[in-house]
């Protein structure tokens, strides 16, 4: 047992410590999107509504926070919480020398690793950045005892929408307390009969319930006029079935092992069974309509969005930005705005000939007929590079369909010991990390849209340096500005 390929992983890095390693990912996660944001020219601190302090959205954005550097307290906690984990396995793994039988005998440095952590957390003094934790404590509490005659915020959103790529993390805190508890073990899951099959669901399930609750809310607003919330309830309710259907999976496991024996227990697929089946369809349900919904609401493209829709209401407005280049800021400049850009130009012409454009017949005639100015799939304002959308929607593909997977706790006593399950939970948070670069994005452009046209919010403002802004040039291509 003390050779490298004998030694499993619940010894040299027990659920516990993997726990805590992805707690870590998703704090230089959200740092590395905060930073990235701001690198990119977006100000995530209107767009999240955030402020200085203490850090509770706003309902208008604060000039002063333009300049403050937010990423850099996440920064500082990441760096503390890694030293502090980091110390801790190291001392777990010279107690054990990748000893099987000395593991439960030290099990008790995650244990005080992970009560450090904890105890730093609501600490009430001035150390260890307590306005970064003072910002997760507070969405923490929003979250989970929101004001339902109060509208929910962007930043309560996103902070939700990460919490459900943290679900199968939450259910292992529920195991790892298991583990370390008098009678647990590292080595093993605990066992989960009776009624305390349903407690690991029901934990794995509280994302969902809090995003479910949020758009619920929403669409009871008396600001609310449309159905999309109520569209986007029904997305997170589709993972309920996914995450108790697993659970029930034993039920299913304990019939199929009294019709052909106790190999079935060592088995991953039980297709003959209609439970078996209908877990297949729910994942399938809640995977493609999540991708469905990524793509279209939460970053705003055209790829999945109907023709019918897309050609609704004219052309697509553009985004007006300030500070950008000759040809876009003639639309901020132009008295119609809406109007597509060939149509401006024309009337430049007319008005240079010295025709007015009252008496000219084809002065500030909009080429509807034409196509969208902008790539196949994607939308007329894009403030990334161009084939940042393309990549980005292909792992969100991948990575959704892997997810429902991932949420179904019955597959784990499969592969904890390969570390297949951690892999997944990684790969889910690189693309939680990816999408909120673009759903943070999409806010952006909506709120500008939104200020141009004078819709519901209208006037924001948001200051953004010149991004990349498809339009039409004069070959008839596509260029970015």
């Amino acid at each position: 047992m003390n050779t490298t390929d004998d030694v499993p992983s619940a010894v040299t890095f027990p659920l516990p410590f993997r726990v805590l390693f992805m707690v870590g990912m998703g704090i230089i996660g959200w740092a590395t999107n905060l930073h990235g944001l701001q690198l990119q020219s977006i100000d995530a601190v209107s767009a999240l509504e955030l402020r200085p302090s203490p850090y509770l959205p706003l309902s208008s954005p604060s000039p002063s926070s333009h300049s403050l550097p937010v990423y850099k307290p996440v920064y500082r906690l990441f760096t503390w919480y890694t030293l502090w984990c980091l110390l801790a396995w190291i001392l777990y793994r010279v107690a054990t020398h990748s000893n099987i039988y000395l593991v439960d005998i030290f099990r008790y440095i995650p244990a005080v690793c992970s009560l450090g952590v904890l105890t730093a957390l609501i600490c009430p003094f001035d150390i260890f950045q307590k306005r970064a934790r003072d910002a997760f404590l507070s969405a923490l509490q929003r979250c989970l005892f929101p004001a339902t005659d109060q509208p929910v915020h962007f930043a309560d959103v996103v902070f939700a929408d990460v919490l459900t790529s943290f679900a199968k993390v939450l259910g292992d805190v529920w195991l790892s307390l298991c583990m370390l508890l008098p009678g647990g073990s590292l080595l093993t899951l605990p066992s989960q009969e009776n009624w305390t099959q349903w407690i690991l669901p029901t934990i794995m399930s509280i994302p969902y319930f809090i995003r479910l609750r949020q758009c619920l809310i929403e669409h009871r607003s008396p600001l609310n006029s449309s159905r999309r919330p109520l569209f986007n309830a029904v997305k997170y309710a589709t993972a309920f079935p996914v995450i108790f259907l697993s659970a029930a999976q034993r039920i299913a496991v304990k019939e199929l092992v009294e019709e052909k024996g106790a190999e079935v227990t060592r088995q991953a697929w039980h297709g003959e069974h209609p439970l078996f089946r209908l877990w297949l369809l729910a994942a399938a349900v809640n995977s493609l309509y999540s991708f469905w919904w990524d793509v279209t609401n939460d970053w705003g493209l055209d790829l999945l969005r109907a023709k019918s829709l897309q050609s609704r209401g004219g052309p697509p407005l553009p985004l007006v930005l300030p500070s950008l280049h000759s040809k876009a800021a003639s639309l901020k400049e132009s008295p119609h705005p809406h109007l597509p850009f060939e149509s401006l130009t024309e009337n430049t012409a007319a008005n240079t000939n010295g025709h007015p454009s009252s008496s000219s017949p084809t002065a500030f005639r909009p080429r509807y007929h034409r196509p969208p100015a902008y790539p196949y799939g994607l939308r007329p304002a894009l403030l990334y590079p161009l084939p940042v959308y393309p990549l980005i929607v292909f792992f969100n593909l991948v990575l959704r369909l892997t997810w429902s997977i991932k949420l179904s706790s019955h597959l784990h006593s499969y592969t904890e010991g390969s570390a297949l399950i951690f892999w997944l939970e990684l790969a889910e948070v690189l693309r939680r990390w990816m999408w909120v670069f673009v759903r943070v994005e999409w806010e952006i452009v909506k709120k500008r849209s939104e200020g141009a046209g004078g819709g519901v919010g209208g006037g924001v403002e948001i200051e953004l340096a010149p991004p990349q802004v498809g339009y039409r040039d004069d070959d008839g291509g596509y260029a970015v500005l």
